[in-house]
């Protein structure tokens, strides 16, 4: 599964804090969504911002560019870090499988 916790906080703590004080609806508007359950989406860390709208939801919500790539480097970081560990965890697993399937009783 992958990780979305760092877009997700940086974007609903800007768009709370920014002047114009959006809603997810209006967010949603301005990226071209048609209603706010997309940045409901985001922000509860279901789902990013698609890299084609990096550079627009950045100059929305007055976010520096490398604080959003940042965020989205932390979050791929996470998601390899739990890939990697289920995998050795599984390959553990199965190794433990195989030697114990090997003992004879």
């Amino acid at each position: 599964m992958r990780s979305f916790k760092n877009i997700a906080d940086l974007i609903k703590n800007n768009r709370l804090k920014h002047p114009k004080k959006y809603s997810q609806s209006e967010l949603s508007n301005a990226l071209g969504y048609r209603n706010g359950q997309f940045i409901s989406n985001v922000e509860r860390g279901l789902c990013s911002i698609p890299l084609k709208g990096i550079s627009k939801v950045s100059e929305i919500l007055d976010i520096p560019q490398e604080e959003v790539k940042s965020a989205i480097l932390k979050d791929f970081e996470a998601t390899l870090d739990k890939y990697i560990s289920n995998n050795q965890v599984d390959r553990t697993k199965r190794t433990l499988n195989t030697t114990i399937s090997g003992i004879q009783v």
